[in-house]
């Protein structure tokens, strides 16, 4: 505990930081209640992402199977910029995903089969997603940290500075209350003095 003054002003002081803390203590709490929030939607996202694209790569494989032909279609297409926005969420920056945009390779229509250009697609579709949950993922990692702040926070404002200001509020007033006291007392002390001195010097 910092070493405390015992004057008015220190009172003062007290009370407002104590006002000051009571009153932040709240909108910490909400941030952390929107955190947890968005940290638990953004893990339901991912989760229904992968869920989704399970679903699909068992529907493409079974598609491919039938055609049979055995075609790297990967390397006809690539990843040539990924596109993202910033965003904010709880008062947090974070970086929210747009889309890709492939760089297709040039391949003569005639010499491969039909299916190739949805397989393309497919597989353009599959990178999207997984480059969508990495960036899912990053933002859990930031919303995370700074719950982890706002937390620490919380349980300083909440376990120390507040119940540090109230005893310090205490410990002053019951200072200022004895030295007031005192004060009473000894201004009867010296009334008392001064009255006793009038009556000597008039008898």
């Amino acid at each position: 505990m910092a070493k405390i003054r015992f004057t008015k002003n220190e009172l003062k002081n007290q009370k407002e930081a104590l006002k000051r803390y009571t009153r932040y203590l709240p909108t910490l709490e909400l941030k952390k209640i929107q955190l947890v929030n968005e940290i638990r939607t953004i893990a339901h996202q991912i989760e229904t992402i992968h869920k989704e694209m399970e679903r699909f790569e068992g529907e493409l494989f079974q598609w491919v199977d039938v055609f049979g032909e055995d075609i790297d279609i990967s390397t006809l297409s690539s990843v040539e910029k990924i596109v993202t926005t910033s965003g904010n969420i709880a008062g947090i920056d974070i970086e929210i995903f747009e889309r890709v945009i492939f760089k297709d390779e040039e391949y003569d229509f005639f010499e491969i089969p039909l299916w190739v250009d949805k397989g393309i697609e497919a597989c353009k579709e599959q990178i999207s997603q997984k480059i969508k949950i990495e960036t899912l993922k990053k933002q859990i990692k930031v919303l995370r940290e700074e719950l982890r702040i706002t937390i620490q926070r919380i349980n300083l404002f909440e376990k120390v500075k507040i119940p540090e200001s109230r005893e310090n509020i205490r410990i002053i007033r019951i200072y200022l209350g004895d030295m007031q006291t005192a004060e009473v007392v000894r201004g009867k002390i010296s009334k008392s003095k001064i009255q006793k001195k009038k009556e000597l010097a008039a008898a």
